[in-house]
């Protein structure tokens, strides 16, 4: 099956970045990324991806990290009665688990064939931003962003190629927040380096006239957006503004060098970072967590693990 999919992805390079063969084979080293997929005759009618993962005697499947979407897409514009018959027949093809959590694309807007079959729905929230008129892009930003962008003024954006170094500021805004980073620097050089293969990701660095980096960002693409996938600052000098000002140049950049008409924040969920997203103009777009349990022993060991969590 991964076979075939190899060939469709070469044949639809619009595909989200998220479901490209090429990006799974990166992301999903600590596990084994699967896929089903309903055809009629030789046309694909959905897709459904997944990553299986093991842990104490149990297969699960869950998100790989650096995946913000996985599971069901269709094609051609199904009607609903279609929609059902395709999600029916790609969930017939999810190999037996122990728990499934999954957070789906938000071109998917259907999960009625799941909620039939036991699962919980939770809705979160991405924020898109039309870059299409940067002239509009300007006039929907607000006060406190065209404040902190003109703050940022005395700051220069350099272009490093240098993951390192982006990794190291990424890390301090965790750091500052007392939380652990969620991958480690090898992880994270494996997926740059697949990334940077494709020619599909750029670092932006807001650096002082000291050479002092004040904030970094991670912006990645496939054929239709453009991803916000990354950032972090130094939290000694976030108060001065870089991170708006690598916001804005993400935003010129994707515009003018790739012409991109859309920007996903991938997120965030955060109030303090929603606002931010918000004040650029960004559209609040829902898109849905999906989780079903189908082991009382899995579901006990997870409930412990996250008492434990909360003590360590």
């Amino acid at each position: 099956m991964k076979n075939r999919y190899r060939q469709f992805c070469q044949t639809h390079p619009e595909l989200p970045i998220y479901f490209q063969d090429w990006y799974l084979d990166a992301v999903c080293q600590e596990g084994e990324w699967g896929v089903a997929i309903v055809e009629d005759g030789s046309e694909v009618k959905g897709i459904w991806t997944y990553f299986l993962k093991q842990k104490m005697g149990f297969t699960y499947i869950t998100m790989p990290v650096f995946v913000k979407f996985m599971g069901p897409l269709l094609f051609g514009n199904p009607g609903l009665s279609e929609q059902h018959q395709i999600l029916e027949k790609l969930l017939d093809q999810i190999p037996p688990v122990a728990n499934l959590k999954q957070d789906f694309h938000y071109r998917n807007t259907n999960w009625l064939p799941l909620y039939w079959r036991g699962f919980r729905q939770t809705t979160r929230y991405t924020y898109l931003l039309d870059i299409s008129n940067l002239k509009q892009v300007q006039t929907g930003v607000n006060r406190n962003i065209r404040r902190n962008l003109q703050k940022a003024m005395s700051l220069q954006v350099e272009q490093w190629d240098d993951p390192e170094r982006f990794y190291r500021t990424n890390k301090k805004s965790f750091d500052r927040q007392n939380i652990s980073i969620p991958y480690t620097l090898v992880q994270f050089l494996s997926h740059d380096a697949a990334l940077s293969a494709q020619k599909r990701r750029k670092f932006f660095f807001a650096v002082d006239q000291r050479g002092m980096v004040h904030s970094a960002s991670y912006v990645v693409w496939d054929d239709q957006v453009g991803y916000y996938h990354l950032a972090g600052d130094d939290p000694t000098l976030r108060h001065h503004g870089g991170g708006i000002l690598l916001i804005w140049t993400a935003i010129q950049f994707l515009h003018h060098d790739l012409g991109l008409k859309t920007l996903d924040f991938e997120g965030s969920m955060l109030k303090n970072v929603e606002a931010i997203r918000r004040q650029f103009g960004a559209s609040q777009t829902p898109y849905f967590s999906i989780e079903k349990n189908f082991s009382k022993a899995f579901n006990a060991l997870e409930k412990i693990r996250n008492l434990f969590g909360l003590f360590v």
